[in-house]
């Protein structure tokens, strides 16, 4: 019989991940009626959205009827419709809880979330029970090859089983489960991260190195124009980190270019956005200051989109995109500098073979290593903070690129004052197949600090890349 009238509460478990749940039931002399799963609700105590694909329904004509320890790839959300159960559940993730134990008996009026690569296994505790699931995967026969299974009788997690196994009800595949020491750990789903030879991508192998889960695909690996690039069982994967695009912002002018930007910044990222929508990833994507004109002296994450050239729109365009996903972080930033050609280097170069330039020095901004936008990436998607559009530059006074560049002479011991600056009409002049460029490219970065992340000054950054 299910207890009428609790109120909708939740309950931790000592399993990270598992919550219990009251549920309430309405019930009279006629029988009962109940909320099983209701998504607003649920979501309010804290319930992930996790998306159910199929209900499943398992009836157990008598007592003592024993099923599992199966730990399925999907996460699920169980109840009971009619009778009891003895619940045991066993955490076989790889990580610190490996082995951890939850027991509960469940009736009617609880129901409980039990997220992919906990074991779970049911005893029936009253004739026609019957309980339904709540799955984010299609179930098939064929998916058992994907579980990781545990002995009932285990003598680690020691389940203090109701019924004693040998008068209970068990399956031949049950009783020749492997003990807890003999278990290999379920591993937990990846990450990838597209476009790994890049400048961002090789900051972002730096930042992970060395952990298992994080995939990394360089062009041969994963190549956004290949068709075969995108044959992946995406249930594998939590997060897709995006640092692929095209970035040759005055050739994205040229017809070639045009088409070349279109396809990798905005096309190709709206197949990953429809991917991570429909697998309930999370997708990290790389924006930049180039969607904005430089109107506007400090430019917020919400400012309205107003890209001077092909590349910025072609930028939008996949910002656009990206938005739509239920679990994203956009990134924006501007003036990226990493492993590889860039004005630093290009400065670094001029002053060591004597060479006086002429920069721009009526476009103002801020520098942003790629070491702090992988830092800034681990650290959004690894501490929950809530998904949209961050600014990350590194922080510190708004510069020109002729400051810039008359600190990298400074700091290789060069004469600054090698340095002439000229405006950004003098500098284009000559160059009328160049790409418009906004003069203001200031991104205020309050959200992210607020995030929990401070990235280091530009100057603190400059000195660290160029000095060691």
């Amino acid at each position: 019989m299910a207890e009428f009238s609790k109120a909708l509460t939740a309950y931790e478990t000592p399993i990270p991940g598992v919550v219990l749940y009251d549920l309430p039931v309405h019930g009279d002399n006629r029988g009962w009626f109940k909320e099983n799963w209701q998504r607003e609700k649920m979501l309010e105590l804290g319930l992930p959205d996790f998306g159910p694909v199929q209900n499943n329904i398992s009836f157990n004509e008598k007592a003592g009827t024993t099923r599992g320890i199966h730990a399925e790839p999907w996460d699920k959300y169980i109840s009971v419709a009619t009778g009891k159960i003895f619940g045991a559940w066993v955490d076989l993730r790889e990580g610190p809880s490996f082995g951890a134990v939850f027991t509960a008996e469940l009736d009617p009026s609880q129901a409980i979330f039990i997220p992919r690569g906990v074991g779970n296994a049911f005893q029936t505790l009253e004739d026609n029970t019957a309980y339904t699931y709540l799955v984010n995967d299609h179930w098939s026969a064929g998916a058992q090859d994907q579980y990781t299974f545990l002995n009932l009788a285990d003598e680690t997690v020691a389940i203090p089983w109701p019924i004693p196994l040998e008068q209970a009800e068990l399956s031949a595949k049950d009783k020749a489960h492997p003990r807890l020491a003999d278990v290999a750990p379920m591993a937990p789903k990846k990450t990838l991260v597209i476009g790994a030879d890049g400048q961002l991508g090789k900051a972002l192998r730096a930042e992970y190195d060395g952990d298992p889960s994080v995939e990394f695909a360089g062009r041969s690996g994963f190549d956004l124009g290949n068709p075969n690039s995108w044959n992946r069982n995406w249930k594998n994967y939590r997060t897709i980190i995006n640092a692929a695009a095209y970035t040759a912002v005055d050739a994205a002018e040229t017809s070639e270019g045009r088409r070349s930007a279109w396809n990798v910044n905005a096309a190709a990222v709206a197949r990953l956005a429809r991917i991570a929508a429909q697998n309930r990833i999370t997708l990290v994507h790389i924006s930049s200051d180039y969607v904005f004109d430089g109107a506007e002296t400090v430019h917020t994450e919400d400012e309205p989109f107003s890209p001077l050239g092909v590349y910025g729109q072609s930028k939008a365009a996949g910002d656009t995109a990206v938005s739509a996903v239920p679990q994203h972080y956009i990134l924006r930033t501007s003036w990226v500098i990493g492993d590889g050609g860039n004005f630093v280097r290009t400065m670094a170069s001029l002053a060591s073979r004597g060479v006086k330039p002429s920069v721009v020095n009526d476009q103002i901004g801020r520098l942003t290593f790629t070491q702090d936008i992988a830092a800034a990436i681990r650290h959004l998607t690894e501490s929950a903070a809530p998904y949209g559009t961050y600014n990350i530059t590194n922080d510190g006074d708004p510069v020109s690129w002729a400051d810039i560049a008359a600190e990298v002479f400074t700091l290789t011991g060069a004469d600054p004052l090698a340095v002439t600056g000229v405006s950004t009409e003098e500098y284009f002049a000559s160059k009328p197949e160049a790409a418009p460029r906004p003069l203001n490219s200031v991104l205020d970065l309050q959200k992210i600090k607020a995030a929990g992340f401070t990235p280091r000054t530009a100057g603190e950054a400059l000195r660290a890349y160029l000095l060691g």
